[in-house]
């Protein structure tokens, strides 16, 4: 848990160095550092329960 709580704390300062380095607005940076992690956590939520979908579907013995 601490090593997605670290992780989490890196995703939000280099989404909000990024957008402030473009910008130069605290604000804005401020609100795509929350924005999109947010928003690519749920990404990633649906997009692993379509990868076990498909991992399931797969048939016995097949090497990905």
């Amino acid at each position: 848990m601490l090593k997605t709580f670290t992780f989490a704390i890196l995703h939000f300062s280099v989404a909000f160095l990024v957008v402030y380095a473009l910008t130069g607005s605290f604000l804005i940076g401020g609100a795509v550092a929350l924005i999109e992690p947010t928003i690519n956590t749920l990404v990633f939520y649906f997009h692993e329960k379509v990868w076990r979908y498909v991992e399931h579907r797969q048939p016995r013995g097949f090497a990905a």
